[in-house]
């Protein structure tokens, strides 16, 4: 029976559009920022579509939302699947919200089917994992592993003073669930590729083995303002001309550690930024990210050893701040394996890969067994309202979720004797 079983792809794709309408943007996208009027609407609707599908629904202290189906045995951990709802400001209708419906497409399905499965099946949404509004991003699920002080989340704020507590009270969504208490058996999470990979290979499934590993840097160098016209070229202490060999050094980086490697510079502030003073002092972000540890070690010497050299070179002085590291996450092997064998007993063509984005699913891994899948979006477009993706796509996704959950709740219950 569980191989005939198979999702309802219009009414996902039907859930999916009539959940693009809450924050909907003139261009085709949404704009849903976390813990807005927005963002409660789009919660209070998945919560009445679960309520409809027979779930009980608990939500926790800093607002992540748990909808559970019952299973046969009661006392064994959920198979919990599920994403986030809140968006970019430009954000398109797919990311994370495809994650969150496929979930609830899942237990649709297994309603319609009568299926009972052994373990319960939970569908979650994860709060802020965008982080457009409150930083850090993916605290949510960072906060329920421990990953983040649960606190400094909830006392974080906006740009207008509001704390991620406050709005979260405001809304309506301060669960009394305490945060990181919540069981899971094993964790799996569906989501559009937000990259090239799957549609260029002409792949309907990515079976994703793991994320990245990602540092962060804030660099700082510093030359001497002076005069555009009095000041000799061979005089000059350009703090611009040393940072743009160091953004060059940092793109180069990203080539000479291929395969898999990615190196960003993402943000420049140039002091004081007129048109006829020698640039003093520049700001710039460092993002670097390599799903082995000991590559991504590399990149992070040859980025301090190229700086170093250029300062140096150009009598500036430097300094670099490592302010945020994630470690490469492997995903279960056997999350990993039940999420391939769904692709093939399906008939869908998949490879597997290794997520270049960050997902609540990295962190939830610290706690339980995690795998991931991924659909083509198209161009690889994705934090962008023309995000895109084909309706079949989406449900060849969601059947290869609903595979995937369905043996690991059954062997869950088949370990626990």
């Amino acid at each position: 029976m569980e191989k005939n079983l198979r999702v309802d792809g219009k009414r996902l794709w039907d859930s999916l559009m009539e959940m693009a309408r809450i924050g909907a943007t003139e261009k085709g996208g949404v704009c849903r920022l976390a813990l807005t009027d927005l963002d409660r609407e789009s919660r209070d609707l998945f919560v009445r579509w679960c309520e409809e599908a027979g779930c009980s629904v608990t939500v926790d202290g800093i607002g992540n939302i748990f909808a559970r189906r019952p299973g046969r045995n009661g006392a064994l951990k959920p198979v919990v699947t599920g994403s986030h709802l809140d968006s970019q400001p430009t954000g398109g209708k797919f990311d994370g919200v495809y994650g969150v419906l496929a979930g609830l497409e899942v237990v649709r399905s297994l309603n319609d089917a009568g299926y009972e499965t052994e373990a319960p099946i939970e569908v979650a949404v994860w709060t802020n994992e965008e982080g457009s509004r409150f930083a850090p991003a993916t605290f949510g699920s960072g906060a329920f592993v421990g990953a983040f002080d649960l606190e400094k989340c909830l006392e974080t704020k906006d740009i207008d003073g509001k704390s991620a507590r406050e709005e979260l009270e405001r809304i309506g969504y301060l669960g009394p669930e305490p945060v990181g208490r919540h069981p899971i058996g094993a964790y799996f999470e569906a989501h559009i590729e937000q990259g090239p990979i799957l549609e260029a290979e002409d792949k309907t499934i990515g079976v994703v083995t793991g994320g990245q590993g990602q540092r962060w840097y804030e660099i700082t160098v510093t030359g001497q303002e002076a005069h555009a016209g009095p000041t000799p070229m061979a005089r000059r202490r350009n703090a611009l001309v040393g940072a743009a060999r160091m953004i060059e050094l940092v793109n180069r980086i990203g080539f000479d550690f291929q395969p898999d490697a990615c190196a960003t510079v993402g943000m420049i502030l140039n002091r004081p930024n007129s048109r006829n003073v020698i640039p003093g002092q520049v700001w710039f972000t460092v993002d670097l990210r390599h799903p082995d540890e000991a590559r991504l070690a590399g990149m992070n010497d040859a980025l301090r050893e190229g700086c170093r050299e250029i300062a140096a070179a150009a009598a500036l002085d430097w300094e670099i701040e490592e302010i945020w590291t994630l470690p490469p996450t492997p995903f279960d092997s056997a999350c990993v394996d039940a999420v391939e064998r769904g692709a093939q007993e399906a008939g869908y063509s998949y490879r597997r890969m290794v997520s270049g984005a960050g997902h609540d699913a990295l962190y939830v891994s610290r706690v339980a067994p995690t795998g991931m899948i991924f659909v083509p979006c198209e161009d690889g477009i994705s934090h962008n309202e023309i995000e895109n993706a084909a309706p079949d796509d989406l449900e060849a996704g969601c059947n290869v979720l609903l595979a995937a959950m369905l043996e690991r709740a059954n062997v869950t219950a088949d370990e626990a004797g």
